[in-house]
């Protein structure tokens, strides 16, 4: 069974709570301001950052969304090494989340089939009995 390693996780959850702020605040590209970093999973040795992101703004693509954040990747660190209270500063990495649109496409298939259903059973308002 693998060792727990709250260090990484306490790490983890203040560099998504750093970028998170920061982005909100102090991003200069739209994209960015209207993103949510929705999680962040550090490697071992602390070397390098996972960043998972996601945009509310549904005119922005996943690739340009990382994009926006690809280019702000020296500011989002410095950011991140200012407030964070580690020898060397993890490498950002950042990763499209598609949870929510999965979620969304879920939904909507899910609809549809409850709809179908009721279009194609008869109506029983009758109880056996």
């Amino acid at each position: 069974m693998p060792r727990e390693f709250p260090r990484s996780r306490r790490v983890e959850e203040q560099i998504q709570r750093i970028l998170g702020e920061t982005v909100r605040a102090e991003a200069g590209d739209e994209r960015l301001r209207n993103a949510i970093v929705t999680h962040v999973k550090v490697s071992r040795d602390l070397s390098v950052a996972w960043v998972d992101v996601t945009s509310l703004d549904p005119e922005h693509t996943p690739e340009q969304l990382l994009e926006a954040f690809s280019r702000a990747s020296g500011f989002l660190r410095r950011a991140v090494a200012a407030q964070l209270t580690v020898r060397r500063v993890p490498e950002l990495r950042f990763r499209y989340d598609d949870t929510t649109q999965r979620a969304a496409d879920m939904d909507a298939l899910i609809d549809e089939a409850v709809s179908r259903d009721r279009r194609t059973s008869p109506d029983d308002d009758s109880e056996d009995g």
